[in-house]
């Protein structure tokens, strides 16, 4: 599952997106330069099948769809953090 979400370059970019409120895939797409919507959608189809992001389909005319995290990828999330703080103390030690 990591090498999988590791290989799709654009899998962190959407966690931060999440985090920071922007859960719509319009509003993903609008606010990151170089992702277009079909690339958009293979990496959260991916993030789904391992039950990191949940979708969330209102029955609204438009029809409007939302992403969440869900418990487990909020965990997931926090061992990313927590990979990046270790990263951080390397490269200052080095």
């Amino acid at each position: 599952m990591v090498e999988a979400i590791f290989r799709c370059k654009w899998s962190l970019t959407v966690y931060q997106l999440l985090a920071n409120g922007i859960n719509r895939p319009g509003a993903m797409v609008r606010n990151v330069e170089g992702l277009t919507t079909k690339v958009l959608n293979d990496c959260l189809r991916k993030n789904i099948e391992f039950g990191i992001i949940e979708r969330i389909a209102y029955s609204e005319v438009p029809p409007r769809v939302e992403y969440v995290l869900t418990t487990f990828g909020a965990k997931f999330i926090r061992v990313l953090d927590e990979l990046e703080t270790l990263q951080s103390e390397i490269d200052h030690d080095m």
